[in-house]
């Protein structure tokens, strides 16, 4: 990634992902910046009035911090292991992981924290790129569900551990701020591979971790 400030880098400094096999167009900073003085005049306001004449171009920057996590390769990300470990295959364990994501389907933002275990086998990792693998998705759109499998499959995938573990509780700005107005509610989602879904033991010993009581087949 650029060493730029998010305010100096281009719009579209991310490769176009590939869709159907055929490469996605980015549409440029002044494209970006139209379409949202369209929707500030959609909503009925005026798009040069002198509170709002800046919003366009904040708006670009803002989103360029909320969804940079379409610049980074989580695989990538936890390609760095390490062996030395002593024989250590106990639980480990990081919890209260606060993110910042935004829904699909609302643009809304999604605030909460999750709680990422795996039970080594042979290599671990730097706690710091757990907490940079759930960055990582967040900051894309999401819908929950999606972000906690995502986060689960890819540390599975990469580090191939005895187990994976990842529960998520978020509040949703779609269902709080709009829609059926309900604040103060709370979802939770779970995926467990490996021996945190066949072993009763060992999930509950993770759930009890990270101050969730259960261990039934909810937490799968």
């Amino acid at each position: 990634m650029s060493d730029k400030p998010p305010s100096l880098r281009p719009v579209n400094p991310r490769p176009a992902e590939a869709k159907n096999g055929a490469a996605r167009h980015r549409p440029g900073r002044a494209e970006a910046e139209a379409a949202v003085r369209t929707l500030i005049q959609w909503a009925g306001d005026d798009p040069d009035r002198e509170g709002v004449k800046g919003t366009p171009g904040r708006v670009v920057r803002a989103f360029e911090d909320y969804f940079s996590g379409y610049d980074t390769d989580p695989v990538e990300l936890l390609q760095r292991t390490f062996e030395e470990t002593d024989g250590y295959d106990e639980m480990v364990v990081l919890k209260d992981i606060r993110f910042e994501s935004h829904c699909e389907h609302h643009l809304a933002p999604i605030i909460g924290k999750a709680h990422v275990a795996y039970l080594p086998q042979k290599r671990v990792i730097g706690i710091s790129k757990l907490a940079r693998l759930v960055e990582v998705y967040a900051r894309r759109l999401q819908i929950q569900e999606k972000m906690t499998a995502q986060i689960a499959n890819t540390l599975d995938e990469v580090l191939q551990p005895k187990g994976v573990a990842v529960v998520i509780e978020a509040a949703h700005q779609c269902m709080t701020t709009r829609g059926v107005h309900k604040p103060g509610v709370s979802m939770v989602t779970s995926r467990m591979l490996g021996a945190f879904r066949t072993d009763a033991s060992t999930r509950r010993e993770f759930l009890a971790i990270i101050g969730q009581h259960g261990g039934g087949s909810q937490y799968t």
